[in-house]
């Protein structure tokens, strides 16, 4: 109930992240119709080491286009990312890519927001656009970000486009089944993802979340 909710409260905000949001969502549920290869939470967990050597190689594109080398993206720099790319994305559809990657609010995204922006750009981009995906170095990560779209599709039980509480328990309990402690480590991981404490995930949300458990927010303070 709570969870339900919570979700209503999130689609009724009008800032720009409520927008994209509806778009992931829609993305995400198209996306999950088509099932998903993952067995449990313990094989998306095997695949951290994979996934952090993929996106830690990001580092140079990220450096391509942080053009003052402050350690940040700006809008502006983004803008142009964006047309260098040919991304076929509205002025406004890059500006609400910015605000709600910019979780710090600092008018500056740093590289583990980067690469939020990136996955969320592989789920949103139509098929069609396969030349700009090329450009961008995503190849390479086209693997990697289908993994952890996989992820999310696995925990999403329900394909509504949302992990809620009960959904990540019965993932858990499906790889841990019998051990005591797995309703604790359901709450762990939910808690840690769920940033707005609204009793919902959105794939935004676990995208941080995962940079945090790979230890990509830990990058900058190892450049320094």
């Amino acid at each position: 109930m709570g969870g339900a909710l919570g979700r209503s409260e999130t689609l009724k905000r009008s800032s720009p992240e409520s927008k994209l949001e509806a778009k992931m969502v829609e993305a995400m549920q198209k996306r999950a119709s088509r099932g998903t290869s993952m067995k449990s939470f313990n094989s998306i967990i095997m695949k951290f080491p994979k996934i952090d050597e993929s996106l830690r190689n990001c580092k140079t594109i990220f450096e391509q286009f942080d053009e003052d080398s402050n350690g940040a993206i700006d809008p502006e720099e983004l803008k142009r990312c964006f047309q260098k790319l040919e991304i076929p994305f509205t002025e406004d559809e890059i500006h609400d890519l910015f605000e709600a990657c910019d979780i710090n609010e600092s008018m500056g995204m740093k590289f583990n927001e980067f690469i939020v922006l990136l996955c969320l750009v592989y789920l949103l981009k139509e098929p069609a656009s396969g030349q700009a995906r090329s450009q961008m170095g995503l190849p390479n990560l086209e693997s990697t970000f289908e993994t952890l779209v996989d992820a999310f599709v696995f925990l999403d039980k329900n394909k509504d486009g949302y992990v809620s509480k009960s959904e990540m328990v019965h993932a858990i309990n499906e790889t841990t089944s019998g051990e005591r402690s797995s309703g604790r480590i359901a709450m762990k991981r939910f808690e840690e993802m769920d940033w707005d404490k609204n009793g919902t995930v959105t794939f935004k949300e676990f995208l941080f979340a995962f940079t945090r458990w790979v230890g990509l927010d830990d990058i900058e303070d190892d450049d320094e």
